[in-house]
């Protein structure tokens, strides 16, 4: 059986970094670079007919995929069961997870069955108004069983937003062979976190990251006060200057954020336009449901769960399907620096459902090379 591996990214060291190591210079780069330090983009897919069968039998001239519209070469990645893995399981032990620490405590089996039979590292990070490391990285299930089973209830916080960062941050100090995913159990709508949606769609999109989400249902109450702030004027849009207000403006023409932010989307080439177009969608849809937007953005899967029995079915269920996905993959050529949005299809099957990865972002190598 294939393992979650087969779900992730192929990680492929550029040539301008083994120039680097050898020559001991910064290389001189002017276009976008992929901040996971790929060449590859791999876009995971799962194909299942209407009844929800999963259905591994097509071929890479099956798909096809759109960077921004543009269409892209495919390959069809093979079986990578002996790629080691690096997992984080980030619970919401904040909140209203505090009344769902029962549902997690014997989840150590789910976890296993998700890794499956190759060389791992697995981390606990709970996260209430702010996020922490529980358990470190270990190959050792019964640690990571140790650690769901012992978790304690946390403050009132629920910052998903903050935890995702956090683990993503994790993920990368781990060896670059391995692979990274990240299983979230949380509510739906974040609480509290201070990063930043931007930051956050950034987060999620310019790693080669899985993210599975299982989420129990945030009060209706916060669900709306959450809503209400989906526009406020006082918070910055998608990455790019035209989106943000202008202090010296004159109030009486100051516009909402929403006619504004269309206002400039107008003025931008079609490829930046898609992409500013994906970045405020994601970062809306964020707002609505933190937990399964994060999940489409990478490429994973979400389920909702009210108790401990529906909770393992939807990891039971994530782990049937894992044996039966499809890991695609391209090179784009010179991909323009921010939110880039997929479109994977089938050709010739009306009748299938697919679901894969929707994005990935593209840092701009000058800005890169001047951070510390």
């Amino acid at each position: 059986m294939r393992s979650l591996l087969a779900l992730l990214t192929v990680y492929v060291v550029a040539p301008s970094t083994l120039a680097l190591a050898q020559a001991g210079a910064p290389p001189q780069q002017t276009g976008p670079v992929f901040r996971a330090g790929t060449t590859l983009v791999l876009v995971p897919a799962l194909v299942r007919t209407k009844a929800g069968e999963p259905v591994f039998s097509l071929a890479a001239d099956d798909f096809t995929l759109t960077d921004d519209d543009m269409p892209q070469k495919l390959a069809l990645e093979p079986d990578t069961d002996s790629e080691p893995l690096a997992l984080v399981i980030a619970v919401q032990i904040g909140g209203a997870g505090a009344r769902h620490l029962d549902d997690y405590r014997n989840l150590g089996s789910n976890i296993e069955a998700l890794v499956g039979n190759v060389p791992h590292r697995v981390a606990l990070v709970g996260f209430d108004s702010e996020a922490r490391l529980l358990e470190d990285f270990t190959p050792d299930f019964s640690a990571t069983a140790a650690g769901l089973h012992d978790l304690e209830s946390g403050d009132s916080g629920a910052a998903i937003l903050d935890g995702l960062k956090f683990s993503v941050e994790q993920l990368q100090k781990q060896p670059p062979e391995y692979r990274r995913a990240i299983v979230l159990i949380s509510e739906t709508v974040d609480h509290g976190s201070h990063t930043a949606l931007e930051d956050a769609v950034r987060s999620v999109s310019d790693t080669n990251t899985v993210i599975y989400s299982f989420a129990f249902s945030s009060t209706k109450s916060s669900a709306g006060h959450e809503a209400s702030h989906m526009m406020r004027d006082d918070e910055p849009g998608p990455a790019g200057g035209c989106f943000a207000n202008d202090p010296n403006a004159d109030p009486s023409e100051k516009k909402g954020k929403a006619e504004k932010t269309y206002d400039c989307l107008g003025q931008l080439a079609p490829p930046l336009r898609i992409a500013k177009i994906a970045a405020l969608v994601a970062m809306n849809s964020m707002r609505k449901n933190a937990s399964e937007t994060v999940a489409h953005l990478t490429g994973g899967e979400y389920y909702g769960f009210k108790d401990r029995r529906t909770l393992q079915k939807g990891m039971f269920t994530v782990s049937n399907h894992v044996p039966n996905r499809y890991v695609l993959s391209f090179r784009p050529g010179s991909p323009h620096p921010g939110l880039h949005t997929l479109k994977l299809q089938l050709k010739d099957y009306p009748n299938l459902e697919i679901t894969a990865r929707r994005n990935y972002w593209a840092d701009d190598a000058a800005t890169e090379d001047k951070q510390p």
